[in-house]
């Protein structure tokens, strides 16, 4: 399928391809828009099936990345980067390496970071090859404990914050009154388990990575189930926190939560299925508005400022999801529609 005719090509700035047959690399890199700045995104490792898998993913990743940004009120606009291969057999430092001088062969329009599969690790070796890294120089947390630079924990909390935000929207409930299911318990679903458990939260599980389902059972007591089927588990909340498209048309009649809110980007297959989950009673917390907490960590890193200074930027993500929410039911429209209407009149020109 040619580039420029792909459905999700979306008037995207540049998109790059790059093999290096030393390492094994293949990756693309994809830059949507950057009128509010350089893009940042992460780094993606997965074994994809087909190329086109891999194109489809980096381009509606990179696209997420520009309204992500834009909603968050950061400098900055949209890229991402995928990697085909399987992070626990084929990643090597070789391959970090080779993956640096691709990203800095596009001499600064994009900047990269860690993503699902990639750890802050490889990107440190990303950056002997490069010096367009982001999230290596972390000074703090948003609790003010010193950082090795990973975003996860306030992705985490970032959608922990929203997620609340959507429960007391959706059902005026404590956290400690609700069953959540999260699929996908990595480094950031681990960590929203571990906040929701806290809370005192029940919680079911699903991953495909064995020793993340067991760790989060043994300290959670956590239900599992089958990832194929969590979503269509008896829940309040259901968390997406792996892979996107979770909610397509073969699941989303099987969706028994009244709120959606997980940390996974691009939940929705397409974006008429916004408005089914409205017309459905379902509460969908957008993707890039409850995960935008990592760009923040990012950001916040970069410049002069505070463990508290980020931390009440993360805990703006709870108030604009609730303007989301409120606008969509006066309106009476997908939550995604209106966050895609806010975000455009901040990044359009």
């Amino acid at each position: 399928m040619a580039l420029f005719q792909h459905p999700a090509f979306d008037n995207h700035e540049h998109v790059a391809f790059h093999q290096d047959p030393v390492s094994g690399l293949r990756a693309i890199i994809a830059v949507h828009n950057t009128n509010l700045g350089p893009s940042l995104g992460g780094c993606r490792m997965y074994p994809y099936a087909t190329d086109d898998e891999a194109i489809t993913d980096v381009l509606r990743l990179a696209k997420g990345m520009t309204y992500k940004a834009a909603l968050a009120n950061l400098p900055m606009g949209g890229g991402k980067s995928v990697i085909i291969g399987n992070t626990h057999t084929d990643k090597s430092p070789a391959m970090m390496r080779a993956m640096g001088a691709f990203v800095e062969s596009l001499g600064g329009r994009y900047i990269v970071a860690e993503d699902s599969g990639i750890a802050v690790s490889d990107v440190h070796l990303m950056a002997e090859n490069t010096q367009y890294a982001g999230g290596l120089n972390a000074k703090f947390t948003y609790e003010g404990e010193p950082s090795d630079g990973n975003p996860a924990p306030s992705t985490a909390y970032g959608t922990f914050v929203g997620l609340k935000a959507a429960v007391d929207f959706a059902l005026g409930k404590d956290l400690s009154e609700l069953t959540v299911a999260i699929q996908g318990v990595g480094q950031v679903g681990y960590r929203l388990a571990q906040h929701l458990h806290n809370a005192g939260a029940k919680l079911i599980i699903a991953d495909t990575h064995e020793p993340a389902v067991a760790k989060a059972q043994l300290e959670f007591g956590a239900q599992v189930v089958d990832i194929k089927s969590i979503h269509a588990v008896e829940c309040d909340v259901f968390a997406p926190c792996a892979l996107g498209a979770s909610i397509n048309p073969d699941t989303i009649d099987d969706i028994k939560a009244k709120v959606i809110a997980g940390a996974a980007n691009n939940q929705l297959l397409t974006e008429e299925l916004g408005q089914v989950l409205h017309d459905k009673g379902i509460i969908y917390a957008p993707d890039y508005v409850i995960n935008a907490a990592g760009i923040i960590d990012i950001h916040h890193q970069q410049v002069d400022s505070t463990p508290d200074n980020m931390k009440s930027h993360i805990e703006m993500i709870g108030s604009t999801l609730t303007q989301i929410f409120e606008l969509a039911q006066a309106q009476q429209l997908g939550t995604n529609v209106i966050a895609n209407q806010l975000a455009e009149t901040k990044f359009a020109k």
